[in-house]
């Protein structure tokens, strides 16, 4: 039974829906429309969703990183603590230096003794035996090493306006001692510039190097 429009009732079922017309529910200012509008505004891209990724698609193709990165990623690895547990416990010395350049005015203070904080290159050479003992807070992937010997050195040299400053460290251990004894160079070379920074700003930390190391699996070196 098809009931007319202008006569439907409760109970009565809707009109069939004519030839060439949206089916109803759908947003009212397209009810009436006719069908070639439809798949005009289809051809203009309005209603071709389905030619469009889902944005989800999209969202996850800009936060993927590229192949060749994600690649060159699982080469790498990820970072570790080599296991140094095979290795035969040897007599391990390291020797590092670095060079401070003051200035001939701070050079001036620190043979007089007149920084205001105090004797310089005493306090320095205490923060580098610190620091050789704690390099493995500073440096993530060292080993913690019973350390048997820690002297570091800060000599001035007044004329040339530099402090000279040397570190030896020393253990019987699996690892060398090679970054203890930068790390206590580093240390000391960043007191001094903290001490005397009220006198200049211009201070100079340079020529931080390894100048030899013994023991081990790859046996000695000698930078000079």
């Amino acid at each position: 039974k098809v009931c007319r429009p202008e006569r439907s009732e409760e109970g009565c079922c809707r009109p069939p829906t004519p030839r060439g017309m949206l089916r109803p529910g759908t947003s009212p200012g397209w009810s009436r429309a006719p069908a070639r509008l439809a798949s005009m505004a289809g051809a203009m891209g309005l209603l071709r969703a389905v030619d469009r990724p889902p944005a989800r698609d999209v969202l996850a193709g800009l936060s993927r990183p590229p192949r060749s990165c994600r690649a060159a990623a699982s080469r790498v690895g990820r970072p570790q603590m080599v296991d140094v547990s095979s290795k035969v416990p040897t007599s391990r010395n390291a020797r590092a230096a670095c060079r401070v350049v003051v200035g001939a005015e701070i050079a001036e203070a620190l043979a007089a003794g007149s920084v205001a904080k105090g004797d310089v290159l005493t306090v320095s050479e205490v923060a580098g035996v610190m620091a050789a003992k704690r390099t493995p807070d500073i440096l993530p992937l060292c080993h913690p090493l019973p350390l048997s010997k820690a002297t570091v050195a800060c000599r001035l040299d007044q004329q040339a306006g530099v402090v000279e400053v040397t570190a030896d460290v020393s253990c019987h251990g699996s690892t060398g001692v090679e970054m203890e004894s930068l790390t206590a160079v580093s240390a000391a070379a960043l007191c001094i510039y903290d001490m005397c920074k009220p006198i200049s700003k211009g201070i100079v930390i340079t020529d931080l190097r390894l100048i030899s190391k013994s023991g081990g699996k790859s046996g000695d070196y000698s930078a000079e």
